[in-house]
């Protein structure tokens, strides 16, 4: 499988934006999305994952309430909805993919940027 992010942007304070991370090939097993974020001179931190049948559904604490998963039927799509954002969620956003019995994320997509302006 690869995957795609897409939608950020620049953004006040307070605003919203969705992000969206396409997927693309034919798994071999079913795979939790999971997103993934790294601002400049930081290490790169969980932010969201949900599980294949977009039942499991986890929030790092610094978006839980803000944040809202969801994926497709299609499982071709997974949807980041993040308001009420602030600068420091200005990063570099990733969504990735683990296979089902794995522990890691193996499967990348190309970061898409969110800058939130105070």
């Amino acid at each position: 499988v690869q995957l795609q992010a897409s939608g950020g942007g620049l953004v006040q304070a307070g605003g919203s934006l969705r992000l969206s991370c396409a997927a693309s090939g034919r798994p071999s097993t079913p795979y939790t999305v999971g997103w993934f974020r790294q601002a400049s001179g930081k290490e790169r931190e969980f932010v969201a994952s949900i599980g294949w049948s977009g039942r499991r559904l986890e929030y790092a604490d610094s978006v839980k309430g803000r944040a809202t998963l969801s994926r497709t039927d299609s499982r071709d799509m997974v949807y980041l909805q993040l308001n009420n954002l602030k600068p420091e969620d200005t990063a570099v956003y990733y969504c990735a993919a683990r296979l089902w019995l794995q522990e890691t994320y193996t499967t990348w997509g190309q970061g898409t940027q969110v800058t939130v302006s105070s």
